[in-house]
This record gives C-alpha cells, structure tokens and sequence, in this order.
C-alpha cells in the first residue's frame, strides 16, 4: 500500500499556512490552561525546598559549632584542673623557699596561675551561654523544618493530584503540537514562537473580534480587514505585531448585524416633501 508522502511546508498556501498555525496556537492554549491550573503551586514546592535545604544547612552549622563550644569546655576544665594543680604545687615548694627571691618567684607563679583558672571560667560561663542560645536556636530550627516539611509534602500532593489528572491530556498536546510544528515552514514558526514570547496571554495568532484585534483591541481598517479575509499573504497587526486571521478560518460564527429596512413614508408627509 503505497503512503502519501507529507507535503513540503514551504509548497503550503497562506490559507494552509495560517489554518495550521491557528491550530497549533489552540493546543498551545490548552497547554497554557493546564499550566495556569496548576498556578504558583511549583515555585511554591521549589521555594519550600530551598528553604528547607538551608535551614538543614542552618542546623548542621548550629550543631558543630555547639560541639566545637563543648569541645573548648572540656579543653578549659582540663587547663583549670591542671592550674590548680600546679598552684597545690607551689604552695608546697613555699614551705621550702629559703629566701625572699625564692619566695616571691613563687607567690607570682601562683597568683598567674589562678588568673588563669580566673579566665578560664570566665570563657566556660561565656561557651555555656552560647551552647544556650544554639540550642535554642537549633530548636527553632528544626520545628520551622518540620513545619516547611510538612507544608511542602501537602504541596507536593495538591501538585502531584493535578499533575495526575492533566497529565495525559498535555502529553497528548503536547505530541500533536510537535507533529504539527513539522508542517510550519522554520522561519514562520521561529516568528511564531517569538511573538508568544512576547505576548501577555501567549497568544500568536488572533482573528478580528468586532473589527478589532483579537489579541490588543485595536481598530483595524475595512481595507486590512478585506486583506485578512483574502488570506493571499501573512498579515500582522500593527499595534501588537500579532498574526492576524479572519473569524471563519478560526471556526468562529459571525452574527452579522441585520439591516433595517427604510421605513415608508406616509401619504401626508409624501405630498409635504412634493410640496
């Protein structure tokens, strides 16, 4: 059975040209939609993400240093411990001295040693005051943690609920997008894709609404309108530099307005115009 070979983009008329393009801005739409549907709910997920990574971060940090404060404690006391040793020493050598240099040496050795036992309790009540205010910090912490953490696995869900339910009608779209993108000649396309880009709503193609444009309101004149309906080229507004199509190639139903028939005119007012 022979196969119909696709027909070259390029060979396309205008009118083929701009069906195509209004369909493939249709899918494109309904992809939107689905993206709106889900809202802020992805930046919200990826915000409470990053938070909680550098609040773990944050508690990490907070934990080595307390451990690096108890560290020092234990240092102080070990240093306290062998300065007063060493000033039970001095007072016993001073039993001994056998003069005033000797005597003096002494006192001075053991008057530097309790500056030092001095300091280092000092620095000890200094590193417990820390430990306490770490550790309360590192409370707080890890209870903001559990409640992004908590806040983020209901997100996720609401997220994965929606994602579950639109999931196959986008990938649907999204193939039948891509099949079409391949009957749209490159440059058109490429043009096409930038003046969504550049659009509020992401609209690219628009047909003429009420003798104006679809996608910026303004008025368009009767002579661009004819041309829109002639579809013998590519027209873009010239406000909003969308491309333009006319209603019934976008399968919309124009009410045209009903004329009003003249009124007839009565006997009298006949003979007072004659008259």
């Amino acid at each position: 059975m022979a196969t119909t070979k696709a027909k070259d983009p390029a060979e396309l008329t205008v009118e083929e040209k701009l069906k195509n393009l209004y369909q493939l801005q249709t899918m494109l739409s309904e992809i939107d939609k689905i993206k709106t549907l889900r809202g802020e709910l992805p930046l919200e997920v990826q915000d409470l993400e990053d938070e909680i990574e550098g609040l773990t971060t944050r508690i990490e940090k907070i934990q080595s240093e307390i451990v690096e404060l108890k560290r020092e404690i234990a240092d102080r006391r070990s240093a306290i411990e062998t300065a007063t040793q060493s000033i039970a020493k001095y007072k016993e050598q001073m039993d001994n001295v056998r003069n005033n240099r000797e005597y003096d040496s002494l006192n001075k050795e053991i008057e530097f040693q309790e500056l030092d036992v001095e300091l280092n309790q000092k620095k000890i009540r200094e590193a417990d005051e820390a430990i306490h205010r770490k550790t309360e910090e590192l409370a707080e912490s890890t209870e903001a943690v559990t409640e992004r953490r908590t806040d983020l696995d209901i997100k996720k869900s609401e997220l994965d609920e929606i994602i579950s339910e639109t999931k196959a009608e986008e990938e649907k779209l999204r193939e039948r997008s891509k099949n079409l993108e391949v009957t749209i000649e490159p440059r058109l396309l490429a043009a096409f894709k930038r003046i969504r880009r550049n659009s509020r709503n992401g609209l690219g193609v628009v047909y003429v609404q009420r003798d104006a444009c679809g996608g910026c309101f303004n008025k368009i004149p009767p002579q661009r309108q004819l041309d829109i309906r002639m579809r013998k080229k590519i027209i873009v507004c010239e406000y909003c530099g969308r491309i333009m199509i006319d209603p019934e190639l976008a399968g919309v139903q124009v009410n045209k307005p009903v004329e009003e028939k003249p009124k007839r005119k009565s006997s009298r007012a006949k003979r007072a115009a004659e008259e």
